[in-house]
């Protein structure tokens, strides 16, 4: 009889319309893959040489204030401008470019350059969020501003160029591809059914009680059905909103409380300090309603076996379809298993 936590098969993401491959029999295989060097280095609360401290010079020249809370200013390197001219080129629809307008913030979580969210006060958390939502509310002021995507990567392995605590905001005067495919499949079940798509998955997901993470009043984070990643999770908000600003306060304060929870969890998995890419998935701005869009947030992280075997997106996952060995409903009771109380803080960690 064919069961899925031993069998090959296919799993659909409901917010893409795209399928992946799960192999949960290839778990058994040895590995002799590629290892990385593990990086537990502690990190002074205050660098003088990082251009986010409080009070430091960035490398463009500008001086940062002497921030207490979370600060943002316009990246120095910015991947999107405010200026780029109206324009673009097609030669006989094969050579086809446009231009694309926008503006790139970074916003610096805490003065404290060896934090990270987990090891941040829920309080100190919920400025962040706060601080997101004027951001959000700011940019989408722009009417050329059609997308505002919040996001953090952290650790090296991801890109991350500086340990400081920190995420980025991008604005684009485009909607990008995920966020179009994820509108499509969210406003087409919405007209079949009524009802937002992820509020009927997470109804679902939490009757089943298979992948669920981390839960409060207000949020879920879960390791969706259809992940990619070995501990891929998502967090999705109870009540169908469309955008992180129609929050309320306590929402905000349940939101950071997740927040806490989750990367903790994920640094608890490995004992260390767990890389990542997350982002928020929202409606886009200065558009017509689309009442099928529901709130959520990705976190993809690379870690595989341990603090040193990352996975890779290679071969097979390049050229034809994501694959997965570690099913979701594994990497959920690994997750949801751990503490909640950070290592660093644990007792063992004291002597």
């Amino acid at each position: 009889m064919f069961n899925t936590t031993e069998h090959p098969h296919t799993r659909l993401n409901i917010l893409t319309g795209e399928f992946i491959l799960v192999s949960p029999h290839r778990m058994k295989r040895p590995w002799q893959g590629k290892v990385e060097t593990a990086s537990n280095t502690s990190l002074p609360a205050y660098d003088p040489t990082c251009y986010l401290c409080p009070g430091n010079k960035r490398s463009e020249g500008a001086i940062n204030p002497v921030y207490t809370n979370p600060f943002v200013f316009t990246n120095d390197f910015s991947a999107l401008l405010s200026d780029t001219p109206t324009g673009g080129t097609n030669e006989q629809d094969l050579l086809v470019s446009k231009s694309e307008a926008g503006v790139c913030r970074v916003i610096c979580f805490s003065p404290n350059h060896s934090l990270t969210l987990p090891l941040m006060d829920v309080a100190d958390i919920e400025k962040v969020i706060q601080l997101w939502k004027e951001e959000f509310t700011a940019l989408a002021s722009h009417t050329n501003i059609r997308y505002i995507q919040i996001f953090e990567n952290k650790g090296d392995i991801m890109g991350c160029s500086n340990p400081h605590p920190h995420g980025q905001i991008w604005a684009s005067t485009s909607v990008p591809v995920e966020l179009q495919k994820e509108t499509t499949q969210q406003q087409q079940y919405f007209e079949k059914h009524g009802r937002s798509l992820l509020s009927d998955y997470l109804k679902l997901e939490l009757q089943k009680q298979e992948r669920i993470v981390v839960e409060n009043e207000h949020f879920v984070a879960l390791v969706p059905y259809w992940a990619v990643w070995p501990y891929e999770t998502m967090i999705i908000s109870k009540r169908h909103v469309q955008q992180v600003t129609q929050f309320t306060a306590e929402e905000d304060r349940a939101l950071a409380d997740v927040l806490k929870r989750l990367t903790t969890r994920y640094d608890n998995l490995f004992s260390t300090s767990f890389p990542y890419s997350a982002g928020m998935h929202q409606m886009p701005v200065n558009e017509s309603p689309i009442p099928g869009w529901h709130w959520h947030m990705h976190f993809y992280p690379p870690l595989l076996r341990s603090a040193t075997v990352k996975k890779f997106m290679v071969g097979y996952e390049m050229l034809a379809t994501p694959q997965r060995d570690i099913t979701a409903e594994m990497a959920a009771n690994k997750l949801s298993s751990l503490s909640e109380v950070h290592y660093k803080h644990s007792s063992a960690a004291q002597q």
